[in-house]
């Protein structure tokens, strides 16, 4: 099972200033294989121990935090969000460019993040466990960031990893889309996240 990010793997704010732009290069050549575009307006991205470790590093940054208890707390909030060996995280983010469009397109799409599917050929659908954090979702609209979670049964991880086809949609009745089959190099990458 992959262990947490803990206080002391982490970068100085100081040491993190230096290797920055470098990291970050690093972190968005890695995540354009966990990332999947579902229709116009909802991108995936999947998880991993370092996809985490940048935003926490980022958090602390941008808040300045080098106080213990202020770095416990980003850990405590993020790390959840790495795959623990039977399951893909993944930040779906549903984007609209216009505001009053966004406005009005959330509140069509208020439970899509409890419609969103991972199928590994030959196997049922796994829908994704949404929002373990907190409510995202009031009576008006859905959030437009949601965290999912896809726990995935071992007869399935080995199709996954054998190289069964693995598609990803969404089933909302105002939002479908679905990709059949992910590219090898997505899959090979979030194969990477089960033991």
């Amino acid at each position: 099972m992959p262990m947490p990010i803990s206080r002391a793997s982490l970068l100085t704010l100081e040491a993190y200033a230096k290797q920055r732009s470098e990291f970050r290069a690093r972190v968005i050549a890695h995540k354009k294989n966990r990332t999947v575009q579902l229709g116009e307006h909802v991108t995936l991205i999947f998880e991993d121990e370092l996809t985490i470790r940048y935003q926490v590093q980022e958090m602390l940054r941008i808040e300045k935090t080098f106080e213990e208890a202020g770095i416990q707390d980003e850990l405590d909030a993020y790390n959840p969000l790495i795959p623990d060996g039977s399951n893909l995280k993944a930040t779906m983010m549903i984007e609209y460019v216009d505001p009053m469009v966004r406005k009005t397109e959330l509140a069509k799409l208020k439970g899509i993040e409890d419609r969103v599917y991972m199928q590994v050929d030959g196997h049922a659908k796994v829908y994704a466990v949404a929002d373990e954090d907190m409510e995202r979702e009031n009576d008006e609209k859905t959030s437009s960031v949601h965290f999912l979670r896809f726990e995935v049964a071992p007869a399935m991880i080995a199709s996954f990893k054998g190289g069964a086809a693995v598609a990803v949609g969404i089933d909302h009745a105002n939002y479908a889309a679905r990709v059949d089959e992910l590219g090898p190099e997505v899959q090979a990458a979030l194969s990477r996240d089960f033991t």
